[in-house]
């Protein structure tokens, strides 16, 4: 039996997602700030020992996602914050967060937890995908757009939205948040390291590389 890619994750985090239940779900302001290990992934990562053998050719949110970025967002080969090789047809400024608002592989119901992100709206679609988040390391500050989920975890609504500091993830550097090699490079990341983050909104993202190409595709899902 093949496994879907969120099975694989849900397989990797093990019985950790049991804690869910006893954590705090009081919502946090969005202007504050969480500091967290945070790690380096990309598109089209293959599955190996570092990412739990999650393979990143597909994203939580989008089945074809190496396509519809383009290619392989290789973190060794760069041209500036882009990919050499190609033009990159979405964001190269992205991350993962640790929740996924639906309920199932398939289908569009939405977890309860989902009602309580501060930007829900009924009908909104995509509800998380493309959100803005800024990042900041030292005295750099970036921003990137949330295209996936993880690191390792899809289900810690506690640590996304609510007052938990510390992240369900327990693999390996137990990061609560992944960053794109142009979040990375930018950031002048060059091993895993604290950072801070919030959520933004599109009208507070100040301009720079993040904005040169912008994500705007909707959910797409397996069916």
């Amino acid at each position: 039996m093949k496994m879907t890619r969120r099975q694989l994750i849900a397989g990797a985090c093990g019985a950790s997602s049991a804690a869910l239940f006893t954590r705090p779900v009081l919502l946090r302001a969005r202007t504050e700030f969480k500091s967290t290990i945070t790690t380096l992934f990309w598109v089209g990562e293959p599955a190996g020992a570092d990412n739990a053998f999650i393979p990143n050719d597909q994203s939580y949110w989008d089945k074809e996602w190496q396509v519809n970025f383009g290619g392989v967002d290789d973190p060794n080969i760069r041209n500036g914050a882009c990919p050499a090789g190609f033009r990159p047809k979405e964001n190269p400024f992205y991350v993962a967060l640790p929740f996924g608002e639906f309920a199932s592989d398939l289908g569009s119901e939405l977890k309860a937890d989902a009602q309580q992100v501060p930007w829900y709206n009924s009908g909104l679609s995509p509800l998380l995908k493309n959100h803005w988040v800024e990042i900041r390391f030292g005295e750099r500050t970036c921003y990137a757009q949330w295209e996936d989920v993880g690191p390792f975890e899809v289900d810690d609504f506690a640590y996304v939205f609510g007052e938990a500091e510390i992240p369900l993830n327990s693999f390996d550097a137990r990061a609560g948040l992944d960053a794109s090699p142009a979040v990375w490079h930018y950031l002048g990341m060059t091993e895993n390291e604290v950072t801070a983050w919030r959520f933004v909104d599109l009208a507070d993202v100040t301009p720079g590389p993040w904005t040169e190409i912008v994500t705007t595709s909707g959910n797409n899902r397996l069916t």
